[in-house]
């Protein structure tokens, strides 16, 4: 079986960028007309890797790494919650600022983790099939359509499930409807950037994986 040099080193800036934007999704943050959650500058980067990830591995891989990501956010919002029912220390004056940021992260990690189930998923099999029906060609067309399938999915439900009974009506849309406008943008002007990165590793790992034949079942991990 051929070495996977990149596989591993890949699949954790994906896991970092996943982690990181949903510790800092509890900020909300302001530009212009448009409202944003901390996570809107970290989390596409998890949608990038995650089309290099399909794109020069296939779904199989790209599968195993998605629960890896599940797993990891989980057991991430189970230690947060842990820390925070630990009584403070006499003399520490941060116990507050501690609940009102990382006390609001089980919340939106349980917003983010069936988001990202469903979206990410989405994502790998659109880009997994697109793949194949363009015969590997017209890579832009295919990670713009499938960031817009996938994080469409991701921006709704992640919205509702974190946000819903925190801000009216009309703020919570505009949460939602401005970070996916947001993330559609990045992966678009990402696009050389996710060109140059599938190009390199697939030079290097001498991998350019088609998903002909395999089974689209999540649940699969052993499918060889």
């Amino acid at each position: 079986m051929q070495e996977k040099k990149l596989l591993i080193p890949i699949a954790i800036i994906f896991t970092m960028a996943l982690l990181v934007s949903n510790t800092v999704a509890s900020k909300i943050i302001g530009i212009g007309s448009f409202v944003f959650t901390g996570g809107i500058i970290i989390f596409p980067i998890s949608y990038i890797f995650g089309d290099v990830l399909t794109e020069v591995y296939g779904y199989k891989e790209s599968r195993k790494v998605i629960w890896s990501g599940f797993v990891a956010l989980a057991l991430m919002s189970l230690f947060y919650f842990l820390v925070g029912l630990l009584p403070s220390a006499s003399f520490w004056n941060g116990n507050d600022a501690y609940n009102t940021i990382l006390g609001m992260t089980p919340r939106i990690v349980l917003a983010s983790i069936v988001a990202y189930f469903v979206g990410e998923f989405s994502n790998s099999y659109v880009l997994s099939k697109m793949k194949i029906w363009t015969k590997g060609k017209k890579l832009w067309i295919r990670t713009i359509s499938s960031t817009v399938v996938g994080e469409g999915i991701d921006s709704f439900i992640f919205g509702f499930i974190a946000f819903a009974g925190l801000f009216k009506i009309s703020e919570l849309f505009l949460i939602i409807i401005s970070g996916y406008i947001f993330k559609v943008l990045y992966e678009i002007l990402a696009t050389p950037i996710t060109y140059f990165i599938i190009s390199k590793v697939k030079k290097i790992e001498g991998i350019d994986t088609y998903d002909h034949n395999i089974k689209y079942n999540i649940f699969d991990l052993l499918e060889k």
